[in-house]
């Protein structure tokens, strides 16, 4: 999720321990906004807030790398076909990202916030079936079956809410499908005023939940 909410000032300290690349491809200290696809649309996403509650939790050894690939509004279907959304070719340029990511580490996981743009009577049917060919995408790119993939829910907002929470739904269904995911809850996190983006306590909510999701998942950290 590339995030639309307000960037505040405690977002934009960064530690020498998270870091994540610019539009150039460069290794750069982490500070909000870390997305940079879509220029103009700038906006706090849940990344350094992930990181940050990461560090708590992992050896003080460890720095985490954080390769933003989202682009606003994007479908699972348009993801599938590699389509051109925003002027970006969205999984060419995951895989391009990937490749990156492995000349300096090991990818340890996917946070895979989306979800909206398939909230519709038309993509709803087709949407568990084709998320599990995305992941299975995914995972082959990288070469590894097993990655770990944290999903968050849609915001429980009033604009196209039952279609929302269909798209919900099947988000915790699947996962109770795939032993490598696991998701997060947003249903008490608010919007920023426009009844569809996150506001800056959620983003940072939800990088914290995200971590707690994944530390759950890869070493048995529930707290």
């Amino acid at each position: 999720m590339a995030g639309r909410a307000l960037v505040e000032p405690q977002d934009t300290i960064p530690n020498d321990r998270i870091m994540t690349i610019n539009a150039k491809g460069q290794i750069i200290l982490a500070k909000e906004p870390l997305h940079f696809l879509e220029p103009g649309s700038e906006g706090l996403d849940c990344g350094l807030s992930f990181g940050k509650a990461m560090l708590k939790k992992i050896p003080s050894k460890i720095k985490i790398l954080i390769i933003p690939t989202a682009v606003g509004g994007s479908s699972v279907n348009q993801w599938l076909g590699d389509s051109l959304f925003r002027k970006v070719k969205l999984f060419s340029n995951f895989n391009e990202k990937e490749e990156l990511g492995k000349k300096y580490g090991v990818i340890k996981g996917i946070l895979w916030h989306q979800g909206e743009n398939n909230a519709n009577p038309k993509d709803i049917p087709q949407y568990k079936e084709n998320l599990a060919s995305l992941f299975t995408k995914f995972r082959a790119s990288i070469g590894n079956p097993s990655l770990p993939i944290i999903l968050g829910e849609l915001g429980s907002f009033p604009k196209n809410y039952d279609d929302k929470m269909k798209i919900n739904q099947i988000i915790r269904e699947y996962v109770s499908e795939d032993k490598n995911t696991a998701v997060i809850s947003t249903s008490d996190l608010n919007h920023k005023g426009d009844n569809v983006h996150f506001d800056s306590q959620g983003q940072r909510t939800m990088g914290q939940r995200y971590a707690a999701a994944f530390l759950n998942y890869e070493l048995g950290i529930t707290n």
